[in-house]
């Protein structure tokens, strides 16, 4: 844990917002017409933000948008059709935060679908983003980029700062080397430990455009949890280089009532569906072989850490996600689930091995 009053003394702190992440289905999309007139011709950074009913912390985050701002930087304001008053928040930052653009969703689409909404929108050599219920240190972004700009890789990862109520802790990107180019796939094992595929946050870094050109940045549309997972194990696949970088500026905040992840809905079980294409592409890889192990016991300690803490499930949904996890089990390659088991505690494996011999449910899909 750090100690809050140092985090507070390196950065001047601008209080950030919170979201309640939606669910996923086809948006409209209405956006201002022509180029922004804030925004000069040559972007060089875009900034993917989306908003859903945060007009409680909207202005804040808005605030550290404007710590960050620079003539060639550009904020994409993603509103996931909020309901109370963040549109005329963002209708007005559009007017004036240095660089904003305002795209509102007519439907909800949930946050992965909000996220390809800004990266179709995106003009900048670079693009990163910024959840709604996340803050920025005054100037990061300048820093972030010029990380990327002198190292020349695909994209660089970042440690960053977790915030529960008060508390403040540093969490730091699990790779030990710094400031050195990488090649990503090199770094997904191994599948005994936390390496970088886990952590998963997309605002914890910054990208090269060349990465969309290649279909690398899009999210999964309509996925309404663990919508990180699937992208973060394709650009560990899939894109040539990266490096981490030791810089803190974003401070992510946990524990918000509102947030999904708070919530013991449906929407959490498209963890599942998350999963299960991280499964499926993998095994498509030439290194299917030495990946795969990493893939599925990651999806077993998934499902072990949502069946442990049932109880926050309503009961309808409970049921649905022991009778999910146990088809999902029995989808991955029983071969590869036996070792990923035999590698697990006691505890885990045993919760997962009698969910295992569950019998199939009818009529019960991911």
């Amino acid at each position: 844990m750090a100690n809050q009053a140092m985090i507070g003394a390196e950065y001047r702190l601008v209080h950030g917002t919170a979201t309640c992440r939606s669910p996923g289905i086809k948006p409209g999309v209405k956006t201002n017409a022509g180029p922004p007139p804030n925004v000069g011709h040559v972007v060089k950074l875009s900034v993917i933000v989306p908003f859903y009913n945060v007009q409680q912390y909207a202005p804040d985050t808005l605030k550290s948008l404007r710590a960050n701002a620079r003539d060639d930087f550009e904020f994409i304001l993603v509103d996931d059709c909020s309901r109370d008053e963040t549109p005329d928040i963002l209708a007005r930052a559009e007017r004036e935060l240095p660089g904003a653009v305002y795209v509102r969703h007519e439907k909800n689409g949930g946050l992965a679908t909000a996220r390809n909404t800004g990266i179709d929108k995106a003009r900048g050599e670079y693009l990163t983003f910024l959840d709604g219920d996340d803050w920025l240190a005054p100037g990061y972004y300048p820093q972030l980029l010029a990380a990327i700009e002198d190292l020349g890789v695909d994209f660089v990862r970042t440690d960053h700062v977790q915030c529960t109520a008060r508390a403040r802790s540093i969490h730091r990107v699990p790779h030990g080397r710094r400031g050195v180019v990488l090649r990503p796939r090199d770094i997904i094992l191994p599948a005994d430990r936390s390496t970088s595929v886990d952590y998963a946050y997309a605002w914890a870094g910054v990208y090269h455009r060349r990465l969309v050109d290649r279909g690398l940045l899009h999210f999964t549309d309509g996925l309404r949890t663990a919508e990180d997972r699937p992208w973060i194990w394709k650009l560990h696949r899939e894109a040539e280089s990266m490096a981490v970088v030791g810089l803190l500026g974003v401070y992510y905040r946990r524990g918000v009532a509102s947030s999904l992840t708070q919530i013991g809905d449906v929407r959490q079980l498209d963890f599942i569906r998350a999963f299960d294409q991280v499964i499926t592409e993998t095994a498509a890889d030439p290194d299917a072989s030495k990946l795969l192990p990493k893939a599925v016991r990651t999806y077993c300690a998934i499902i072990s850490h949502h069946l442990g803490s049932i109880e926050r499930f309503e009961p309808q949904v409970a049921r649905k996600l022991k009778a999910m996890s146990a088809g999902a089990l029995r989808r991955m390659p029983q071969d590869v689930l036996d070792e990923a088991l035999d590698s697990m505690d006691v505890q885990r494996a045993t919760r997962l091995r009698r969910l295992r011999r569950r019998p199939a449910a009818a009529g019960v899909a991911a």
